[in-house]
């Protein structure tokens, strides 16, 4: 098992369903290589990026059925990661595999589990039935970015940043003084943030024109480790919102799932989906791309973030008020790293 700073036993997104194909795909999944592809049968299979015999990263290889064919010696391994032939000879060593690792498809997602393959309860993937339910529409993609996972679960679980960064566009003074409330449980925090009868941002008031005020939402979701739904939207003032009636307003998801890569990147699966206009593709298409623009102002500031941690490794962080999300989702994590840290001593003292 490697020492990361990041929990292994859970699941992650791999890849969106449409990036897994009849080809050899790499990605690398809490410190491990992975080399994936979907099989005749149209099972995802993902397997460790390298060849038993000389280490050469199988993804630079082919694909010969369902087999994948290192691009060095020509050793190839079935979806299991058992080598079925070797070059020059008939005996198989019965050492050459490479390791398997446990997928799952669900919510137009390829989920792994990059920990111990005992534990691997496909019910416990978050529950991201917005993607795919038929009442709700939308899209989105995949950010490769330049920080720890950990730093884009800080971003989302505090959005006073919006009247900072997206400033324009989401963002308004009535995000960052609103405010908010925050409940967790075993795996789970939430913050809750309305703002009562404040001006819409651009964004909203393009969604309800003519509008001057509004109730407006937020209402972020955490399941550990790494996903973070988040309930947000707008309607008239004194229309019922705050007690439980959004019909004469507007609501969304944006949902979220971060895979950590290395201790300094990490993949950012996210999509924008909604329960109005849903079949309009061109809406579909505009608010992915706005998004994505609100994004990449995100990705900037935390690159920034991560360069300067690593240039100031004994700065530490500070914490305020609005950090109190965050701090529980940390805390959450921290809690499950320690429970996989009990595992491995456990089996460390039993063998």
């Amino acid at each position: 098992m490697l020492n990361t700073p990041f929990p292994q036993d859970a699941w992650y997104a791999l890849a969106w369903q449409e990036e897994a194909g009849r080809r050899l795909s790499h990605r690398k999944v809490c410190g491990h290589d992975i080399v994936f592809y979907r099989t005749r049968a149209g099972k995802v299979a993902a397997l460790a990026d390298v060849c038993w015999h000389r280490l050469v990263p199988l993804s630079k290889g082919q694909l010969d059925g369902d087999t994948v064919v290192c691009p060095y010696h020509g050793l190839k391994y079935e979806p299991g990661g058992r080598c079925v032939h070797m070059p020059s000879q008939d005996t198989i060593n019965p050492s050459a595999s490479v390791r398997a690792f446990p997928v799952e498809e669900r919510h137009r997602l390829v989920w792994i589990w990059p920990g111990d393959p005992k534990l691997a309860d496909p019910a416990l993937i978050p529950d991201m039935g917005r993607l795919d339910h038929p009442d709700w529409a939308g899209d989105g993609t995949h950010i490769h970015a330049q920080c720890n996972f950990q730093l884009v679960l800080d971003n989302l679980m505090d959005l006073t940043h919006e009247t900072f960064v997206h400033a324009g566009s989401i963002g308004n003074e009535a995000v960052a003084e609103a405010p908010f409330d925050v409940s967790h449980g075993d795996r789970k925090a939430t913050v809750t943030r309305w703002m009562i009868d404040s001006i819409p941002a651009n964004f909203w008031a393009a969604q309800l024109p003519g509008v001057p005020k509004v109730d407006r939402w937020q209402i972020i979701h955490f399941t550990a480790p790494s996903t973070i739904q988040i309930d947000v939207g707008v309607a008239p003032t004194g229309t019922g919102a705050p007690e439980g009636d959004r019909s004469q307003g507007r609501n969304a998801w944006v949902i979220n799932t971060i895979t950590p890569e290395t201790d300094s990147t990490c993949h950012y699966f996210w999509a924008f989906v909604r329960n109005f206009d849903t079949t309009n593709q061109s809406t579909t298409n505009a608010h992915r791309d706005g998004v994505r623009h609100v994004f990449r102002q995100d990705e900037e500031i935390l690159a920034q973030q991560q360069r300067a941690m690593e240039a100031y490794p004994d700065k530490t962080f500070y914490n305020l008020n609005i950090d109190a999300g965050a701090m529980w989702a940390r805390r959450i994590n921290q809690q499950m790293l320690d429970e996989e840290d009990a595992r491995r001593q456990s089996l460390r003292a039993v063998g």
